[in-house]
């Protein structure tokens, strides 16, 4: 295996002006970079991570931290958008990621010793729950960190976050119903201890209202953004309010549940109840019939989160940036 020692050679320079070309820890000219470069190139050099960590003191790793079970993980489809996005922005910063999940006290707070335990240089936090405990031990031990999502509970001020608009998507989802003739409309809402359930519930209430409508806690059912709990969601609607005519689930694998439950009654979609979900994802398009579905740029979300992460570790910015990606309604078949 080559060394620092050889391509200092081949390429004519110090170990040290290739420590610095490596590292990117002081200013180098083009050229010189240039024929560190090329030297790395052709002998294949691979520089010791545990020898830069002591440099630099960083591990050049993150961990994205994903508040939720496993199961949920691989079954949600918003997960893997992020995880792309991820994936991609740390690999060209020249970084990895460790992935984590659990919700758990136990879990929890094996997860938080190890972050603080200078294994990773800053933490991507996503599904966050009301009142999580991670993000003040985070503050505690002084690692860094950014929200997937608009914390709830927390001043926006202080903490920096990319999130989804997802009150607009609500309200254009609410808005599409509206327009398509439909008034005995339902929502199955997300969970209201975060704050995608919180908002686009949200957006659903706000267009309703802006057409006159009145806002009907009987048409309104709760699940977790799964597959199985909008099947309870949709049966409680049915049972509560026969004569629905539309539903906004608040997740494509929701609005997936809400379709086959509607079917298995004898309704047809959209003839007899039109449906909506959220997410876009392959769910959507698949679904039969295919869903119109509000599209939220995950990959965008996931990018933005590790670019965020990755400036404040590098020192590019030291105070809080929030960001807000916006969303717009993909039209299909079912409503």
């Amino acid at each position: 295996m080559a060394t620092m020692k050889d391509v200092a050679r081949l390429a004519g320079v110090s170990t040290s002006t290739v420590s610095h070309v490596i590292n990117k820890d002081r200013f180098v000219s083009e050229a010189i970079t240039a024929k560190v470069e090329a030297a790395i190139k052709e002998l294949n050099y691979v520089p010791n991570r545990a020898a830069r960590t002591l440099v630099t003191r960083r591990t050049d790793t993150v961990a994205l931290v994903v508040s939720e079970n496993n199961q949920k993980l691989f079954a949600e489809p918003f997960y893997a958008g992020i995880v792309l996005g991820v994936g991609v922005a740390l690999s060209e910063r020249g970084f990895q990621f460790v992935l984590a999940t659990g919700r758990s006290g136990i879990e929890h707070e094996r997860l938080g010793g190890y972050l603080a335990g200078q294994h990773v240089d800053g933490v991507l936090l996503l599904s966050l729950h009301r009142d999580d405990p991670l993000p003040q031990m985070l503050d505690e031990a002084g690692v860094p960190y950014v929200y997937g999502g608009r914390p709830l509970g927390v001043p926006e001020e202080q903490v920096s976050y990319v999130d989804i608009d997802n009150i607009g998507g609500g309200r254009q989802a609410t808005q599409r119903l509206i327009e398509t003739g439909h008034r005995r409309i339902a929502t199955i809402a997300g969970p209201q201890d975060m704050v995608a359930g919180v908002e686009r519930l949200q957006g659903y209430r706000e267009a309703l209202l802006a057409a006159g409508m009145e806002y009907d806690e009987t048409l309104v059912s709760y699940g977790d953004f799964t597959y199985d709990s909008g099947v309870a969601a949709m049966r409680e609607l049915l049972d509560r309010a026969p004569d629905v005519d539309a539903v906004f689930a608040a997740s494509d694998l929701m609005g997936l549940a809400a379709l086959r439950v509607l079917r298995a009654s004898g309704r047809r979609v959209p003839e007899d109840v039109a449906v909506v979900g959220y997410d876009d994802s392959t769910v959507a398009e698949h679904a039969e019939p295919p869903m119109t579905s509000v599209n939220q740029p995950t990959e965008l979300m996931g990018r933005e989160m590790a670019r965020l992460l990755v400036d404040r570790i590098t020192g590019e910015t030291t105070e809080p940036v929030r960001l807000v990606l916006e969303t717009h309604l993909m039209v299909r078949e079912s409503g």
